[in-house]
Parts: structure tokens; C-alpha cells; sequence
């Protein structure tokens, strides 16, 4: 259709429009029905960090300062141009611990895949994936597409966000940074800015300068909720990627390799656990989250100090037979 033809008047009445809530597969950080990029240079673990939360959602185990959700197993669908599955995808998966009967990948022997490939939302309706991650972005833009004109990559990610939309699955699309250093961190991800706009979670994943065996995933672009804390994780030889808690480091800070001021944030709620406990040994659950949250300590930090006191969660029931939450704790810590 010519751009100039006329088209028929269709407007949406704000009254009839029905509010629905978002649900997410990692809050704050990626959403259900849109689309999360993860970002950093070559080397600094996005593909590690990626190929250990597909490890722990497909046997229903707790991401990385989340341990108060309950997950139940997702099907997945990962796609790379850069790695060998069987070589090198496969191996990485069962280190993480992976049920890799849930995760499966769309062969693309005879044609490579694309963002606007019936074949993804085909994939989707078969399996039921929750989860689709396409490492890296470039690869699955299309061969006719140049990534650097807006008027070309929108069409092609407003395509893959109604995907992800129609099946409520989040998208996780793994990208490379250019190098223009001292740049914002929203003009180093490659390609135009629509990419970076389109987004509704940007997640920046960049090593410490210092500390080269320290990761540090930190968000720098949190449209449908607060932004949540940067998450410290230690590269091991026989452990693979292993969360060490929140971190207390800016974007910027990241970006130069600082380490910022380590993980002071911790220690804070640390305290704040002690003098909310008290002399007691079980809080209701909801009561510390709501304080917690007026003082501006963020609940990944929160219970990421919560399972290094070694407090539990023990589920209660009320005289009227609702449940809650309670957090207990240990014995030798009251």
C-alpha cells in the first residue's frame, strides 16, 4: 500500500480500554510480553549470564536474588549465531544444571532465522516457550535490514514485541556494544537507537576493571517498574557464574570499570533485618518488604541479606484459612 493512500479512521476509546497489570519472568528486570536486551563488549559473560537464568527457569529454580518467588519450569527457545550448540551451547547448559529437555533450539540448517520468521511463532504454539532469546541481535535482524535506519529495524521489532505480546513470552535479544568509549551507554549499543527505545528492559553486563573475574549486571533502562540493583556475579572454574549479591555501582561507574562502593547496600539491609527482627524470631514477611521499601531498600537487596543470615520462609495460615508468609530466623542468629 502506497503510504499516501487513505485509510479508514479507527480510534480506540480510552474508556473501553481494559488495564491489565504486567507479569514478569525476573522482576524488576525481564518482563513477560516484551522485549529485555542485554548488553556489554565481547567476553564480559551476557552469554553466560543468559545460559545460567535459562539453566535455572527451566527446572523452575530461584534467579539470582529473587529466592522468595516460587518459579515453576518454562519451556525455552535459544537461538545463537555465535556458538556451536552442540559443542559449546549444550556443555554450558548441563554445567548449569540445565533440564535441557526444556529447552530446545529451531534449526536453521537450510535458512537462516529472522526476527519476522513465521517460524518463531510457530515454535512458540508448539512448545509453549516462555522464554525466547536471540543471541545476538544482529544475526536475527534480517539480511535486508540495515540496523542502523530506524525506518528498517522498527517495523522488524514491533513485529517481535507483538509476538511476545500476543503469547505473553519475554524475549531476550543479546547485543554487542560499539566501541565509542565515554559514550552514554544508551549510544553504545550497535545499531540504531530505536533498538535501545524499543525496549522495555536494557541490562548492561561489564566486568570490573580491578576485579577482572567479577561480573556486574546492571540496569540501565527499566520502563514498566523501578529500576532494580546492579547484581555482583564471580566467574569460578568449576562453579561457572555465581551471584554474589547486589552491588552498589553506577552505569557510568560500570562503563570506565570501577568498582563504585562495593556492596555497602548490603550491609545496609543487613542492619535493617537486625533492627526489624528485634528480639523476635519470625517477621511477617509483607511487613519487612513494605518497610523496606519506604527506607528505599530494594527487595533484591533485601532478600539477598536475607538468605546470607540464613533466615527462612515458612508459609503460616490465619484463623480464616488465608496463608502468608513468614520469615524466620535462625536459631543461632537470635
Amino acid at each position: 500500500m502506497n503510504e499516501h493512500e487513505n485509510v479508514e479512521l479507527k480510534l480506540i476509546h480510552m474508556e473501553d480500554v481494559v488495564s491489565k497489570e504486567v507479569n514478569w519472568l525476573w522482576y524488576p528486570y525481564i518482563p513477560y510480553g516484551k522485549i529485555t536486551i542485554i548488553e556489554g563488549d565481547p567476553g564480559e559473560g551476557k552469554t553466560t549470564l543468559v545460559l545460567m537464568l535459562a539453566a535455572a527457569l527451566s527446572r523452575g529454580l530461584p534467579l539470582p536474588c529473587d529466592d522468595d518467588k516460587e518459579y515453576e519450569p518454562i519451556h525455552i527457545i535459544y537461538q545463537t549465531a555465535e556458538d556451536g550448540i552442540d559443542d559449546t551451547v549444550k556443555p554450558r547448559l548441563e554445567k548449569a544444571g540445565a533440564d535441557c529437555s526444556m529447552i530446545r533450539v529451531i534449526d536453521e540448517t537450510e535458512k537462516e532465522l529472522c526476527m519476522t520468521d513465521d517460524r518463531l511463532e510457530q515454535a512458540i504454539v508448539e512448545t509453549g516457550a516462555k522464554l525466547i532469546i536471540l543471541d545476538p541481535i544482529q544475526a536475527y535482524i534480517g539480511a535486508k535490514v540495515d540496523m542502523h535506519r530506524a525506518n528498517e529495524i522498527r517495523p522488524v521489532l514491533k513485529h517481535l514485541g507483538m509476538i511476545a505480546e500476543k503469547y505473553n513470552c519475554a524475549v531476550v535479544l543479546i547485543g554487542h556494544m560499539n566501541k565509542a568509549s565515554g559514550s552514554k551507554s544508551t549510544y553504545r549499543g550497535l545499531g540504531s537507537i530505536d533498538i535501545q527505545a524499543t525496549a522495555r528492559s536494557v541490562l548492561l553486563v561489564a566486568r570490573l576493571r580491578d576485579k577482572p573475574n567479577i561480573r556486574i549486571m546492571a540496569h540501565d533502562k527499566s520502563s514498566l517498574a523501578p529500576t532494580g540493583d546492579a547484581i555482583g556475579f564471580e566467574m569460578t572454574e568449576d562453579r561457572g557464574m555465581v551471584c554474589i549479591g547486589p552491588y552498589d555501582i553506577t552505569i557510568d561507574e560500570l562503563l570506565v570499570g570501577n568498582e563504585g562502593r562495593g556492596k555497602k547496600k548490603l550491609d545496609i539491609a543487613e542492619s535493617f533485618i537486625k533492627e526489624f527482627f528485634g528480639a523476635s524470631r519470625e517477621i511477617v514477611a509483607n511487613d519487612i518488604l513494605e518497610e523496606a521499601a519506604k527506607r528505599g531498600i530494594k527487595r533484591n537487596t533485601l532478600l539477598t541479606a536475607k538468605k546470607k543470615m540464613g533466615i527462612t520462609s515458612a508459609k503460616r495460615k490465619s484463623d480464616d484459612g488465608t496463608s502468608y508468609w513468614m520469615w524466620v530466623m535462625p536459631e543461632a542468629r537470635v
